[in-house]
């Protein structure tokens, strides 16, 4: 039986949670919160109507095996942050879709993305890492890159959507 989650704790008083998908759903709302702040801003400008949309695929891919997360909240249980995505099954390789990664603004410059993507990659034994990032996004591009992410091209993460960069981060076991 898979382990449904674990804590981490950190000197910030932020704890990250890795959470399958039962965990997942049920702190949908978490989520939902930390995503709509977050995306938001700019360069995204989401409005509720793409939220809902995100949502939408967010409940179907919480259902499946494959899906993972990470959670971060404040010792008082505020959520701050947020890592989501899939496993592949890519030809005998084992490699891990990032989907959503956001962290709301009071609680960025801490280290706390990192330690969700950490949080969330480490759970999946992925030997790569694949993820779509908006071009304009630039402290996220730069992150990414500092943790290794390479451009690989760019492609629409869903359909009707900007282009986007794609990055993959090959893990060295």
């Amino acid at each position: 039986m898979a382990v449904e989650h674990m804590a981490h704790r950190a000197q910030q008083g932020i704890t990250v949670e890795h959470l399958e998908a039962p965990a997942a759903a049920r702190a949908e709302e978490a989520f939902r919160r930390i995503y709509a702040e977050a995306f938001a801003e700019p360069p995204y400008r989401e409005t509720e109507d793409d939220v809902a949309a995100t949502f939408h695929r967010f409940r179907t891919a919480a259902r499946e095996r494959s899906f993972r997360a990470a959670l971060a909240r404040t010792h008082t249980g505020e959520p701050v942050g947020m890592a989501l995505g899939r496993l592949l099954a890519d030809g005998g390789q084992h490699g891990f879709d990032l989907l959503e990664l956001a962290v709301r603004a009071p609680w960025r410059g801490q280290g706390i993305a990192r330690r969700l993507h950490d949080a969330v990659v480490e759970s999946t034994g992925a030997e790569y890492v694949r993820l779509n990032v908006h071009p304009e996004a630039g402290a996220a591009q730069a992150a990414y890159r500092a943790w290794g992410y390479r451009k690989t091209g760019r492609a629409r993460p869903v359909d009707g959507a900007e282009l986007h960069d794609t990055m993959l981060l090959v893990i060295h076991k």
